[in-house]
């Protein structure tokens, strides 16, 4: 059995269906225990995804390099790509913008984003992914 670690600093955490301690993460708002400093996911609301890439790079810059440093990592984002192509976020960026930081964070910084559609599944996502992680990181409990 695994257990998820939620970071201290996760405002909105997801409940899920496996165990889950509450620990401070260097980077990121997910991982595995026991492979802390080897995977990580980082969680975004829309519009807490699109006010980061727009307006906030500086600092989400010093996040994606704690990111690269891991195994593991990929970015969830509580949205679709039709959500912001269709401008269902607050402020006037444009979308190219923001699809295109997405890119970005992909190729400049090989950390994969995915967007999820919404909360539910971006929870599915993340829950999944960790537990491939484990499997992967830990192929004989």
């Amino acid at each position: 059995m695994y257990r998820i670690v939620i970071d201290t600093r996760e405002q909105n955490g997801y409940s899920f269906s496996v165990p889950a301690v509450r620990r401070k993460l260097d980077a990121g708002d997910y991982s595995v225990e026991g492979f802390e400093e080897r995977v990580a996911v980082e969680r975004k609301s829309l519009p807490d995804f699109v006010r980061t890439v727009i307006h906030a790079r500086r600092r989400f810059h010093a996040e994606l390099r704690r990111l690269t440093r891991y195994e593991f990592a990929c970015i969830v984002v509580e949205g679709s790509q039709q959500d912001i192509q269709t401008g269902k976020y607050p402020g006037r960026a444009h979308p190219n913008a923001i699809l295109g930081s997405a890119t970005s964070i992909c190729v400049d910084w090989g950390i994969p984003v995915h967007f999820c559609g919404n909360r539910q599944t971006a929870r599915q996502f993340v829950e999944e992914f960790l537990l491939q992680c484990h499997a992967k990181l830990n192929p004989h409990p």
